[in-house]
This record gives structure tokens, sequence and C-alpha cells, in this order.
């Protein structure tokens, strides 16, 4: 063991990222604008700011601006949980018998238990400052609306949360804590809104998705006086403020003397991953230095490795701009698997640019394989981690092996993005053998490529 490497690198509050990074002012190929569904032309920061915050729009549009003050106000709120450790994970590599070293960056140090605070307290405080009253918004595995619902509470903010049904059943601890804070939640699609009632028609007895849940939050926002809509992944804007978890990552790792070779993070709609590799990608797009990145998702929800890169709706119900994304249809229901923050139908435009250019990777991992690297993580490291996170755990440990196997000690870094322990049902199906794995057929993936728009730039 190196005992020049502590177990925990944890910054001082003075060395808290100031700025957030835009990293689409580094790359070279740009991601594509977002369209209105109606004319097919580029959205306008008037069309998007009858749905979303002004600043938050101005901050979506803008893919020159390298870096954006962060307002004293989020910072002061950052620092109740911020800055998050970085852990080297000795316990994990002597159990592996690997040469290579094990880090992650530990994001659960918080009562909403995952990074989406870090976007939710943002998004919120821009709401509030433009005067209204609330905001909606969707939630799939409920952590985006735990860190959300927080975020209003601490800022006097209503907050309305459409919450995918199956993770609504298979989550109701989690429904609990947002009600708690004082949000609303409504399984989706539900019959409250007139594209929640189409769906249903269309599709009934459907276990929802997020796409359906998007839908419905959109459409609550538009017809609610004094409302917006917030969104936990996906959008530029919200990679935009995750990127705290890479720009604190690389400054620890700068403290310890350590270069990550290899950098891992979980894949829904890439607000983990976006703001946990940008600083990173930048430093590869600036001709500085070389990491191999490697995004993982679920076999059931394979955006990047089975998607076709097209514009396409953001939601089910087809109400929201079309974004130009690896994709596999917005009409496509995934299987109600258990990592329910990584069943998206599309992926980050930014992330889809950068994988396109080759500049980051895929794989895609079955959940029985995650959960039990899970079980192995949270036996040896005592952190119980998300689904979610458990598929980067899972790659991190095949890394891990296939070290042992050549020699090489290569430095290993992932993204624990959150922890499990509202994820128990998850965990008893997995131990009591009742956890199954579904990958989708070339036929299950055709119907979604099928409703595909035709969109000819």
């Amino acid at each position: 063991m190196n005992e020049k490497i502590p177990y925990k690198t944890y910054l001082e509050e003075s060395e808290l990222p100031k700025q957030w990074y835009n990293v689409r002012a580094d790359m070279k190929n740009k991601p594509a604008p977002l369209l209105n569904p109606a004319t097919l032309k580029p959205m306008t920061a008037e069309e998007l700011s009858a749905v979303f915050c002004d600043e938050l729009v101005k901050q979506e549009l803008d893919d020159t601006t390298p870096y954006f003050d962060i307002p004293d106000e989020i910072r002061e709120f950052y620092k109740m949980y911020r800055p998050s450790p970085l852990v080297r994970a000795y316990c994990l590599e002597k159990a592996l018998d690997t040469p290579a070293h094990i880090y992650y960056k530990f994001e659960g140090n918080n009562t909403s238990g995952s990074h989406k605070l870090n976007s939710a307290i943002a998004q919120a405080y821009y709401a509030k400052k433009q005067g209204l009253k609330g905001v909606t918004t969707e939630t799939g595995a409920g952590q985006w609306g735990t860190a959300l619902s927080m975020a209003c509470a601490y800022l006097g903010l209503d907050c309305r949360v459409y919450m995918v049904k199956c993770s609504y059943e298979q989550k109701p601890f989690r429904r609990e804590v947002m009600r708690t804070y004082g949000a609303s939640v409504t399984p989706s699609p539900s019959d409250t809104t007139n594209v929640g009632r189409k769906i249903l028609a269309e599709h009934p007895g459907t276990t929802g998705s997020l796409g359906c849940a998007i839908s419905e939050a959109v459409e609550a926002a538009v017809s609610t006086e004094g409302y917006r809509y917030v969104l936990g992944s996906v959008l530029s804007q919200v990679l935009l403020h995750q990127t705290v978890i890479g720009l604190e990552s690389k400054t620890a790792f700068d403290k310890i003397g350590v270069k990550p070779d290899v950098i891992i993070g979980c894949a829904g709609g890439g607000s983990n991953l976006g703001g946990l590799v940008s600083p990173f990608v930048g430093e590869m797009l600036r001709g500085e230095n070389n990491y191999r990145i490697i995004a993982v998702e679920p076999a059931s929800c394979p955006s990047l490795t089975r998607g076709k890169y097209a514009y396409d709706f953001c939601d089910t119900g087809m109400v929201c701009p079309l974004a130009k994304m690896y994709t596999l249809g917005s009409g496509f229901i995934p299987s109600p698997n258990h990592a329910g923050g990584l069943r998206y139908h599309g992926m980050s435009s930014i992330l889809s640019q950068l994988y396109d250019d080759k500049l980051i990777e895929a794989v895609s991992v079955e959940q029985t394989a995650v959960f039990a690297a899970a079980e192995k993580f949270a036996r040896v490291e005592g952190i119980l981690p998300a689904p979610e996170s458990s598929h980067a755990i899972k790659v991190a440990i095949d890394e891990a092996l296939k070290c042992k196997e050549t020699g090489e000690a290569k430095n290993i870094f992932f993204g624990l993005t959150g922890t499990g322990y509202f994820d128990m049902y998850a965990y008893q199906a997995f131990n009591d053998g009742k956890m199954s794995d579904y990958i989708p057929t070339d036929e299950d993936l055709a119907v979604g490529f099928a409703g595909l728009p035709k969109v000819d730039l």
C-alpha cells in the first residue's frame, strides 16, 4: 500500500469551484442545436423561455463561453455537502488482487443521496430569482425528484414531480422523502394531463418511462401561470452544473500527484457522466492530456451502443424540442429494470457528439452482473451503491481484473453517483434470485426507430 495516497482526499472549502466549465466551448464539432418540432428550425431563446427559466435558457444556448460564474448563494448551499471526497478503494483493490489503483468520487453525502443536488439547487435558484411560484419536473428512480424537492424547500418554491410509474411503485420511500420536503408526486403516465391520458390510451397498463414523465411535466408547466419546467439530465445546462464533480476530481488528483488512465461513469441521460468527464475531455480537446473514457449503460436501454444518431423528441408525448442524440426512439418503453435513472431513450447531445467523435467509448451491461458488482463493492468498501452507480462499478472491476491479467498498474477512476438505501426492493430481488436480465431484440428496437421524425438538415 502506498501510504502517500490517503484513503480519502478532501479539498478545502476555499478550493470549491467558483465557476462551472462549459465543454462545448472547446469542442470543434459543436452539438447540434435543439429544433422547434413545428418548424424544424433551431429553437430561439424566446421559444425556450416559455418552458425554461430565462437564465437557464442562456446557459443552454451558449456553446462558446468556457466558464460560467457560480452565484455566491449556490456556492454557500454547496458547502453543506461539498467538496465531496475522492476515495482510493484500497479494500476493493485487495479483494480483486489487482495491481490497478482504483479511485472513486462519492456524491452520496447529502440528503438526496446523489449528485443530482448539484443542478437542482442551481435550477431552483434561477427560478426563484426570476420570481416564479414553482417548478415541475420528472423523475425516474427518484434521486432527481428528491434533490429538487429539497432545493425547492430551501428556497420556498412549490415543486410538482411526475415519477415514472414503475419507480413510484418500486421505491415508495423515495417518494415519501419528496413529500416530506413538500413536493407533490404523481405516478406517470397519469390521467391528470392530456398527454398522460393519451399515452395510457395507447399503452394500457404501461409502467411508464422518463420520456412519458417529461411530457407530463412540460404540459403542467406551460399550462400553469408562474411555473417553469426543470430537467435533471440530458440538457447542456444540467451537464454544466454537474461539472463541479469533474472540477473537484481534477483538483484532488492534482493534489495527490495522480493522473487517471481510465475514467468510467454510468450513462442514462448524461448528467453524471458529462459532469464527471467534462474537465478531462476539455484537456483532450485542447491537446493537453489523454484519457480513456467509458460510458456504461444498461443492456435493457442501450442508447449509445445500439441507438441511432439522429434528431428525436426528448419526450414520449412529442411536445418537447427535437435534439440530435443517440436514441432508441421517443416511443421506446424500456423494461421496468431497477436502474430507474438510466431508463431514458436518448443521450445528452454533448455526450452524443463526443461519442460520435470517438472521444469517449461505451459499453452496456446486464443488471444481474451489475448487482453482483454492487454487492462485492458494498462488502469491502462499506457503501451500498445506487443501482445506477453500480454500472460504473461493474466496468471498473472488469478493467481492474484486466490489469491483473496484464500486470499493468493503471489508475482507474469512476463516479459513485449515490447511495442505494432506497433501492432495497431491487437488492431483495437480486438476493432472492428473482432478478432477470432483459435485452431488447432488434425487432423491439425497430419499433422505436420507426417513430423517429424525418429531419433533413
